[in-house]
């Protein structure tokens, strides 16, 4: 899973520019690393323990974007106030810490493509948040939320079935509905002006929260670096490098350079990617419930974007 940064009404209508070639390369780098990703914290878990790895990559990750904001905008881009550096703490934690982390944690029992999946539900989500704080959505878009969640209930008959463990298709969907109110709470909040910084200091949030999480489920105890595997550590940085800076820059700028419509399609292209990934890489089982399921969470989800983009 990757780090959201929210975008006003003014900046959305400035991103409806040309479409040029540095928007798709851009775009491609969404869609194959950010769908990537799922296999790579598969891989990372594989031999490492998930919240410290988790934890470990997005404080990397958080130093080193602070470093390059530091770089690129200078030492006073990274200036917060009080209430700002608060909220961006409190996003961190719902989006990092309570998003990513238990996708981590389920991917320990979970295939990573029938994971990508679940999480794509998150579009779904948003809409009933903004419900019950008043908004209408379309009943287009209520329609596709309807549709979604009948693909989540075929989503999760292999853990009712046995075939995957219930318990980590549950933490998914925790995780799903933590990030989906990160997400709605980061629309909400004040958060520092540079995007970049406010996202760093999310991603250290949420990290140095990872850390705590794993000391505090004793995953440091007999802990032994030397038994991780080479692909494990291949994996993690990875995921430093690829998926929590080049794709996260890549999406920040496109919401400035690309048409919204555009750049909202990685939603549901990603779980495309990761279980295309899964099965090829992984040997991850395409299961009629994974097909099915995916292909109706897939469609309600591309509903969804399809109507909201179009307020």
């Amino acid at each position: 899973m990757r780090t959201s940064t929210p975008v006003d009404e003014k900046a959305a209508s400035a991103s409806r520019g040309r479409i040029t070639g540095a928007v798709w390369i851009a775009l491609a780098l969404v869609y194959v690393v950010w769908g990537s990703t799922y296999l790579g914290i598969r891989i990372v878990v594989e031999t490492m323990p998930p919240f410290l790895s988790a934890g470990a990559r997005f404080i990397t990750a958080g130093l080193l974007l602070a470093a390059a904001v530091a770089w690129r905008y200078g030492p006073a881009a990274l200036k917060a106030t009080r209430a700002q550096l608060g909220s961006a703490v409190l996003v961190g934690l719902l989006l990092i810490l309570g998003g990513n982390g238990l996708v981590v944690l389920a991917e320990t029992s979970v295939p990573s493509g029938l994971a990508a999946l679940l999480v794509a539900a998150v579009p779904m989500w948003l809409v009933v948040l903004r419900a019950s704080t008043g908004d209408r959505p379309p009943l287009r878009t209520l329609g596709g939320v309807l549709v979604g969640l009948a693909g989540l209930a075929v989503l999760t008959s292999p853990g009712l079935s046995g075939t995957v463990r219930l318990s980590g298709v549950l933490l998914i969907l925790v995780a799903s509905v933590l990030w989906s109110l990160g997400s709605f709470s980061a629309s909400k909040l004040p958060l520092p002006g540079n995007p970049f910084a406010g996202s760093a200091y999310q991603m250290l949030a949420g990290g140095v929260g990872g850390v705590a999480v794993g000391l505090l489920r004793g995953e440091h105890r007999g802990l032994d670096p030397a038994s991780f595997s080479t692909a494990s550590w291949l994996a993690l940085g990875y995921l430093v490098l690829f998926g929590s800076l080049v794709a996260f820059t890549a999406y920040v700028w496109l919401l400035q350079a690309a048409p919204l419509s555009l750049v909202a399609t990685y939603a549901y292209v990603n779980p495309v990617v990761a279980v295309a990934l899964g099965a090829l890489i992984l040997g991850e089982a395409l299961t009629w419930p994974i097909v099915v399921g995916g292909a109706i969470v897939v469609a309600a989800v591309g509903v969804i974007v399809s109507t909201e983009r179009r307020k």
